[in-house]
């Protein structure tokens, strides 16, 4: 797991053609604002976030999110635990995002 900050993480995203962004923040969270193209699996599923980022593709490079970048550090450690070896946490988290935004 790598904590990016805001300018590297996007950097890197708008550079890597095996990017994959995952959103790990609530429904109610994603209802106000979200950015584009990405997938969201809540963290607070608990076993069922582990089930659902099971299914995901481990060769893909992971650019994850959430509110403030607590719960996307916490995904990224899951990930890694779970054999994902490019999980990347977004330093801040959304609520600093000022990049494209969709709602």
């Amino acid at each position: 797991m790598a904590d990016l900050s805001q300018e590297e993480w996007r950097e890197q995203l708008e550079k890597d053609e095996n990017a994959f962004i995952l959103d790990v923040r609530t429904d109610d969270e994603v209802a106000e604002g979200y950015i584009p193209n990405a997938k969201q699996i809540d963290i607070y599923l608990g076993d069922g976030f582990i089930e659902e980022v099971e299914k995901l593709d481990k060769s893909k490079n992971y650019y994850v999110y959430c509110r403030s970048g607590n719960r996307s550090g916490q995904a990224c450690s899951i990930m890694n635990s779970l054999g994902f070896e490019n999980a990347y946490n977004l330093e801040g988290g959304f609520m600093n995002w000022d990049g494209e935004v969709t709602e």
